[in-house]
């Protein structure tokens, strides 16, 4: 296929374009480096990567990147859920305008084909713990799961209205090598400021389920595949969770260290901000029943994040 992606200089984009590329598809990137990072795509742009240095807010720069493609996988965001607390444009503009100048661009070049990574933060405090996808109503608490939400919503009325095909990624926490943001890249840093202590947001007891990112790739490719409908929904994640407690012990572990731990209590009940959603772990039966499971748990994915972000931070 000749694919795009889009905010491929990415943490999650630069692991997928690895994958497409070595699977011999032609692939495209377009990234303003808001958050994406060059060396991420830099062995890629040596297999044959064409690299785009434009932004989703300018119509010219998607028209020049969608040219030749015929399917597109959106993962251009803002990526910081806190952001929104303080600045309450930004994901307005970097996740909902920039799909609806997507889509708009995609319908122009009769591209028909989009994947699209959302967020268990659609779900809100769901109330059905493990989540499948077929949960309602969804009530986002952050203004980051109400712009993945609105995307959702773009992209399916694109969709029946201009035939379109879409697959629809609903993520847990996804860690491994090159992320960039997240509690365990937070608390690495944080203990290198100061060994000794270590703040952790809220009360500690906030438990979700995370994903190494060898598994969310591997669940992305057999998603697009497998794919049948109009608008296709999973959500990726694995099996069980960990809370920040437990992580904190992980990585001052992996680290050597034996830190006091200073709880900052939180806001609303022990979070560690605003439109933090506490306990959130997704059903994935949906993809088990089609044949993909996870080769990881959190813990593990957890475990390997902290050493491989030791070594190379």
């Amino acid at each position: 296929m000749a694919i795009l992606v889009t905010g491929g200089a990415g943490f999650i984009g630069s692991h997928l374009i690895d994958a497409l590329l070595e699977k011999g598809n032609e692939v495209k990137c377009i990234d303003n480096f808001s958050s994406g990072r060059k060396e991420f795509i830099e062995q890629s742009m040596d297999k044959g990567l064409e690299l785009i240095e434009g932004d989703l807010l300018n119509r010219d720069d998607i028209k020049k990147a969608l040219s030749g493609c015929d399917t597109v996988f959106h993962l251009a965001a803002n990526p910081d859920v806190r952001l929104g607390v303080e600045n309450t444009e930004v994901h307005l503009e970097q996740n909902i305008i920039a799909t609806y100048n997507l889509l708009e661009e995609m319908r122009k070049a009769d591209v028909k084909k989009i994947a699209f990574t959302s967020s268990s933060t659609v779900y809100g405090e769901a109330e059905q713990i493990p989540t499948p996808e077929s949960y309602g109503p969804l009530i986002p608490i952050s203004l980051y799961g109400a712009s993945k939400l609105a995307a959702e919503g773009l992209i399916s009325a694109y969709c029946y209205t201009f035939d379109m095909q879409s697959v629809i990624y609903r993520f847990a926490n996804v860690v491994g090598p090159r992320s960039t943001h997240g509690v365990t890249y937070d608390f690495i840093k944080k203990l290198r400021e100061n060994s000794h202590v270590l703040e952790i947001l809220g009360d500690g007891s906030q438990k979700k389920s995370y994903l190494y990112i060898s598994d969310c790739i591997d669940a992305m490719l057999f998603g697009m595949e497998k794919s049948k409908s109009k608008v296709e929904i999973f959500n990726i994640g694995s099996e069980d969770w960990v809370d920040v407690k437990k992580i904190a012990d992980i990585v001052s572990r992996e680290m050597g260290l034996s830190p006091e731990y200073r709880f900052t209590g939180g806001v609303d009940g022990g979070r560690g901000w605003k439109g933090d959603v506490k306990i959130m772990r997704l059903s994935i039966d949906k993809l088990k029943n089609m044949g993909w499971k996870p080769e990881y748990g959190s813990k593990e994915s957890i475990e390997m994040t902290a050493k491989w972000l030791i070594s190379n931070l």
